[in-house]
């Protein structure tokens, strides 16, 4: 929680020294926190940790600012931050930010308490109580043969979940977050809908529908200017991109992983690119493109090369 951490740092406040050492291991006043040592903090004490720094006489001005809304960005950064410590394969960073995602999970709760709605130890009584009603291979007598039985199980459970709540939508596609990041959106609707039969049989009816999409994509540029033809643009675009994203999934390939190492990949090489032109005592703004693809190129000859060293 590096940003929320900032923030106390610059609005820290004299009368609140809690919000001045967020991240800071000092054991709070052993009188009004017995679960701290000096040792080591444990999950009561992170509690009592959030409920100080919410509290409206003696807490921190900026999370007293701070609603469910105001931190949902945060939430989803923090797991962000969780994913891409797990594909550096970083435990010592993993450690610190799973710490990170864990006090959003507090804060939440902190604020849900305060309205009356529910604690911490409600959202821990509602998961355990989902994880038992959800794997009763596990915890009842019910035997599920493997994993791919077993999401079956565990999407036929939430369906009888959702009826038994109430929730009238019946939907194959019930229940998946409009929250979600687009591309991981448009595999679990695809998904969905595949566990009904509407699928594609195979990757190759995928790849010609790929290429129809380019095809409309190809004719939407030549109607003329760009920004007199947005709207079709972007519809065209948008079902490119969902077809690349039902490849993806027909090939077994996690979509945000393959974007993630492409992004890796160009930046790699954009980096080179930059230490190339330096070394040669200029600079990539000032070059033309043919120049900068010369270096792009150079760039790329270089990795291999140190790939197979």
């Amino acid at each position: 929680m590096r940003r929320i951490a900032a923030r106390h740092t610059a609005e820290r406040s004299s009368r609140a020294p809690l919000c001045q050492t967020h991240r800071q291991a000092a054991p709070l006043p052993s009188h009004r926190n017995p679960h701290v040592t000096a040792a080591r903090y444990d999950l009561p004490a992170l509690l009592e940790i959030m409920a100080r720094l919410r509290d409206r006489e003696h807490g921190c001005p900026w999370d007293l600012e701070q609603d469910f809304a105001s931190i949902a960005a945060y939430t989803i950064e923090e797991a962000y931050e969780v994913a891409d410590a797990i594909d550096r394969n970083d435990l010592g960073e993993l450690k610190d930010e799973l710490g990170d995602l864990l006090l959003q999970v507090v804060f939440h709760a902190q604020m849900a308490r305060e309205q009356g709605a529910f604690g911490f130890d409600d959202v821990v009584t509602a998961i355990c109580d989902k994880m038992v009603r959800r794997h009763p291979h596990v915890f009842g007598d019910s035997q599920v043969a493997d994993a791919e039985q077993q999401t079956l199980n565990w999407e036929r459970i939430k369906r009888n979940e959702r009826a038994a709540a109430g929730k009238t939508d019946r939907s194959a596609l019930a229940g998946i977050a409009r929250g979600l990041p687009e591309w991981q959106r448009a595999v679990k609707l695809q998904a969905r809908a595949a566990r009904v039969g509407f699928d594609w049989p195979g990757p190759q009816p995928v790849l010609e529908k790929l290429q129809e999409e380019l095809e409309e994509v190809r004719a939407e540029f030549a109607r003329g200017a760009v920004q007199d033809n947005q709207a079709r643009l972007q519809d065209e675009i948008g079902d490119l991109l969902f077809v690349c994203a039902n490849l993806a999934r027909h090939a077994q390939v996690d979509v945000g992983a393959a974007l993630r190492h492409a992004n890796q990949k160009f930046e790699r090489r954009f980096r080179a690119m930059e230490q190339l032109a330096q070394h040669d005592g200029g600079a990539l703004d000032g070059l033309s493109l043919q120049q900068q693809e010369a270096y792009w190129q150079r760039a790329k000859r270089q990795e291999r090369d140190a790939a197979q060293e």
